[in-house]
């Protein structure tokens, strides 16, 4: 997944970002949301729809570290879409959408399962070693915080290899790779063919399995920074207060998203050292999600690029005329 579109972006340059799917690639520019699937009789089937940001309707959230948020949303949003449409067009069962109840369950449960995985299962395991070593490891430390770092990357990393054993996921994984070989080759102005996509890194910096990573790893150093200064004890309770020092790891979700948001963007624009330092893990887990796809698999994303962008241009020019 290549994340950062943003409604702001010229029309001449155009951000697109997209994810892979079930059988197929769904692409996100600023005003456009397209999904492509291969269906089992080897035919292409095309979603296309006019995409509302929210940062377009209140300019307020395009601001540095405000859009970050916005854009972790949209991906989760576009991407339930994308893969329900891509499970039925895949199976050439009729799809049936996703009500705004059942879209927002279903949002609800992929966040809170997240939350579950990588926020408090970690912070509990942290707690249990520190029982296990006979040496209470308190959050005002900065081993808590990177053994529970550790222990979330660990995991991230283990689930990841896990469901690549699957060979339904290695297929989505090789969409992975085409999804990026064909936004490599519109970013390097080529034109858009199997041919010249083909030569390209299945890597890419804007990847969503970067961007999360990033967010792991950014956690570590925030909440080193600000658990120092909570209570050390809350309601009297250590159930309470560790209850407490979750919710407060939640809600410091969101600025680290924004943050690690700001860090990608910036490391598409400056050379730093730092910079490539940051980004550098995020490539190789890349390695783990992506894989050499066919050129099937490679046309599929160049048809859903195509679209996207042809579909972008003319929302913006039917805009503007009006």
């Amino acid at each position: 997944m290549v994340i950062g579109t943003n409604p702001t972006e010229e029309i001449g340059n155009i951000k697109v970002g997209g994810q892979a799917v079930i059988e197929g690639i769904m692409m996100r520019a600023p005003r456009t949301f397209t999904v492509v699937v291969r269906r089992p009789d080897g035919n292409l089937s095309v979603r296309e729809d006019r995409w509302y940001s929210p940062m377009e309707r209140w300019p307020l959230l395009k601001r540095p570290f405000l859009r970050g948020c916005i854009v972790l949303y949209e991906a989760l949003f576009n991407g339930i879409q994308a893969l329900t449409y891509s499970a039925n067009e895949a199976l050439g069962e009729e799809e049936e959408p996703l009500g705004p109840w059942a879209l927002a369950g279903t949002i609800a449960l992929a966040l809170g399962g997240a939350i579950f995985l990588f926020v408090v299962i970690p912070h509990l395991a942290t707690l249990g070693i520190g029982v296990l070593i006979g040496k209470e490891l308190g959050v005002k430390s900065l081993w808590f915080h990177a053994i529970d770092g550790v222990i979330k990357v660990a995991m991230f990393i283990g689930y990841v290899g896990l469901i690549s054993l699957l060979k339904e996921i290695r297929r989505v994984f090789q969409y992975h790779g085409a999804e990026h070989k064909s936004i490599h080759a519109y970013e390097k102005g080529e034109e858009l063919t199997v041919e010249n996509a083909r030569k390209y890194p299945t890597l890419h910096a804007r990847c969503g399995t970067a961007f999360i990573l990033l967010v792991l790893l950014i956690s570590i150093f925030l909440f080193s920074a600000v658990f120092p200064f909570l209570p050390a004890d809350f309601l009297g309770s250590r159930i309470f207060t560790n209850a407490f020092y979750i919710l407060v790891k939640i809600a410091l979700l969101l600025p680290i998203a924004g943050c690690s948001y700001e860090i990608i963007r910036l490391g598409e624009r400056v050379d730093n050292p730092i910079l490539r330092a940051l980004l550098l893990p995020g490539l190789w887990m890349q390695k783990l999600t992506t894989r050499e796809p066919t050129d099937d698999q490679i046309e599929v994303a160049i048809v859903a690029l195509k679209r996207t962008l042809e579909k972008e241009r003319a929302w913006a020019q039917s805009e503007s005329a009006a």
